[in-house]
């Protein structure tokens, strides 16, 4: 059985993870050079209920990457507004480690492919074409394409393009394998009839920074820059994709994380402001690299799709990340595309599939999400383990904790210990 995986970002390279321990042969495709995909400009895991969410994945037996990026972690058990306990990943290192356990797994992995069109018959998808005519069959294939860009969309939706880590100029536009074989996607919203949302931080040169900001930054792995009050905007908090970052704290000051470079917590901001804060008067934007002027906009194609990654109307056709909900985060990414992976590979051996139940907060995301989505047709929700409407809806089903022995104890009452690591 041949699983073809089309986007190579966490949600792409859990789902090859998954696909390959369930027993599949696995080809992996990205557009750029690089995995991981905004992975290399993220780097926050295990705040609030990511820790959670991260913990019951090592339980199901899905755990490779959050146990790699404790590894090789910079900061463990940071503390910034609204956000408890979170891990800081190397964003300039992190996709070399990952390629190397997905290629030591014996994963066919092409980077630099970019896929172009599909071979669709009777709903059932036969092959995806790259640019260079290749033809890449398999069983059954899983869409992990994302949902931000081309540059036409960041123009039409944004201020244009920015120059992101995605980089659509150098390796080309993202195009919809769902819309590819006669299905139709959703949009997100910002604002009722404003489609897309602008990706929520910018990273900066760390050594561009004072070096008493670069101190702090390297103890902590935090620091807080007080605004001007004439700076303040709250206005600007509606239009950021992450939701979990929409509180006060994040108007009111200029957030930094140290990821490798420092993380900038807002959408973008003019360098010639950035500039007057303290600490930053020789500060270089490094993703994007016009971070004076825009960021990328997200939420631009999304698959309706069942609880067990099941792209509606196409027979072989999983999806996972944000192509599968308006899900914000790596964590969110790795838990939807390992489920797809470990289905994709069920799928192909002809076995029920998983659904994962919401008893755990892991099941419990995918379901809200798809509801939001099919039942009250909600394109403005936005749904991560770290905050927002659907982190309090984690506390008030008591799902979130970080007792670890009582979150494997919970997958063990679900009978899901271990799943993950099944051979199909």
């Amino acid at each position: 059985m041949r699983v073809i995986i089309i986007g190579g970002g966490w949600a792409g390279t859990a789902a090859a993870i998954a696909a390959r321990k369930a027993g599949a042969e696995v080809c992996l495709i990205e557009k750029t050079d690089m995995l991981l995909g905004c992975g290399n400009a993220g780097g926050i895991m295990r705040n609030n209920g990511r820790f959670t969410a991260a913990e019951e994945m090592i339980a199901l037996g899905g755990g490779e990457l959050f146990q790699l990026i404790d590894r090789i972690a910079l900061h463990r058990n940071v503390e910034f507004p609204g956000h408890h306990h979170a891990t800081l990943y190397p964003v300039n290192t992190i996709e070399a480690h990952v390629r190397r356990l997905v290629l030591e797994m014996g994963i066919d992995v092409h980077c630099s492919t970019h896929i172009c069109d599909v071979v669709c018959d009777n709903n059932q998808l036969k092959g995806v074409y790259a640019d260079s005519g290749d033809l890449f069959e398999g069983d059954v294939f899983i869409e992990t394409t994302g949902s931000a860009g081309p540059m036409g969309n960041c123009l039409k939706y944004g201020n244009g393009c920015c120059m992101c880590v995605l980089r659509c100029p150098a390796f080309g536009p993202r195009i919809s394998i769902t819309e590819r074989c006669g299905g139709q996607d959703y949009q997100g919203e910002r604002q009722p009839d404003m489609f897309g949302v602008f990706s929520g931080s910018c990273k900066v040169s760390k050594e561009s920074l004072s070096a008493a900001l670069q101190e702090e930054l390297n103890s902590k792995g935090v620091a807080l820059i007080p605004l001007p009050k004439e700076e303040i905007n709250y206005d600007k908090l509606k239009i950021k994709a992450c939701k979990q970052y929409a509180i006060k704290d994040f108007s009111e000051n200029m957030i930094l994380l140290d990821t490798g470079d420092a993380k900038l917590m807002t959408s973008y901001y003019p360098v010639e402001k950035l500039r007057r804060l303290p600490g930053m008067e020789n500060a270089r934007y490094v993703d994007p690299c016009a971070g004076s002027k825009g960021n990328s906009i997200r939420y631009l194609s999304v698959a309706y799709r069942s609880n067990a990654m099941t792209v509606d109307g196409i027979s072989n056709l999983l999806c996972a990340g944000e192509k599968s909900g308006l899900f914000i985060g790596h964590t969110e990414a790795i838990t939807t595309g390992t489920l797809a992976g470990h289905n994709a590979a069920r799928l192909a051996a002809a076995k029920p599939l998983l659904t994962l139940p919401q008893t755990l907060a892991v099941g419990d995301l995918i379901a809200a999400a798809n509801s939001a989505i099919k039942e009250r047709h909600d394109t403005m929700e936005r749904f991560t383990f770290s905050g927002g409407n659907y982190f309090n809806r984690m506390k008030e089903k008591q799902l979130y904790t970080t007792d670890i022995e009582a979150i494997r104890q919970r997958v063990e009452q679900a009978g899901l210990l271990g799943v993950y690591n099944e051979h199909v």
